[in-house]
């Protein structure tokens, strides 16, 4: 399908639902959802819900409140705390499917508080390519995936962002920072400051595709390849060195490979 009948799909997969809650994180695929669910049902029958906790970045939080802002959406914030969920902080292989179960049944509650009919969040179809055990709770409690439905991949939303006036069409790919971290290796809200305040120094350094990969006194960093060359000019090297010994970290290497979005499943078979 081009994408205009993609976008047409999905559009034809949303009037029926009447109301839909958006689990809303701000990143590139919620946000076309939103801008899409509030174009076909309206801006009263579309919400957009945002879960704040240690693995969401203050700064993305932020971006969220400003987007559902700007799309005349109404934004629900509800507070969560995945370390607290058993099974979470040991960080398991399926450590995603407990923090969207998390979130889906906050979703779930809120919905039906409010009287709204269908839960959407943003999975597309490249997420079908990966590890993505946070599907499965989706399918127990109910969530529709509309991207993966109207057959959108990552590179449609960002075409169809950019033809909607939507800023995030170039976003950077953002997952929770609970991604970070080696499976097995136990998640403390410390280690998520600690991997946080060094992200958020790349990006106030000018980067824009980015990852701090924790490996307990060594952060292993990625970025994208064009972005690589940068990195290695020796005053900002020296720079970006000593905020990550600053947070906590004996080493810092660069990962030559670079910027691949779920390296840390490279490890699975």
């Amino acid at each position: 399908m081009t994408l205009d009948e993609k976008l047409s799909r999905l559009k034809d997969l949303l009037r029926p639902c009447g109301s839909a809650l958006v689990a809303f994180s701000g990143g590139v695929d919620s946000t076309f959802l939103l801008r899409v669910a509030r174009d076909v049902l309206g801006a009263e029958n579309v919400i957009a819900l945002t879960a704040t906790s240690p693995t969401y970045p203050r700064y993305e939080f932020e971006q969220s409140c400003r987007l559902a802002a700007e799309l005349g959406v109404r934004q629900i914030v509800v507070e969560s705390n995945e370390l607290e969920i058993e099974g979470f902080a040991q960080n398991p292989p399926d450590r995603c499917y407990h923090c969207k179960h998390e979130l889906f049944s906050l979703c779930r509650d809120k919905a039906k508080s409010l009287g709204f009919h269908v839960i959407f969040d943003g999975s597309n179809c490249d997420d079908l390519q990966d590890h993505r055990p946070g599907r499965r709770a989706g399918a127990e409690l109910q969530v529709r995936s509309p991207l993966v439905e109207a057959g959108l991949n990552k590179a449609d939303i960002r075409a169809l962002s950019r033809e909607l006036g939507l800023d995030t069409w170039d976003k950077q790919p953002f997952a929770c920072l609970s991604s970070r971290f080696p499976y097995g290796v136990e998640i403390t809200a410390a280690r998520l400051a600690q991997v946080d305040r060094c992200e958020t120094h790349l990006r106030d350094c000018g980067f824009r595709t980015y990852r701090v990969r924790y490996h307990g006194d060594t952060a292993r960093i990625e970025l994208a390849a064009d972005e690589l060359p940068r990195l290695l000019d020796a005053p900002l090297r020296e720079k970006i060195v000593a905020e990550f010994k600053a947070a906590g970290f004996t080493y810092v290497a660069l990962d030559l490979q670079g910027y691949r979005s779920g390296s840390m499943n490279e490890v699975l078979t």
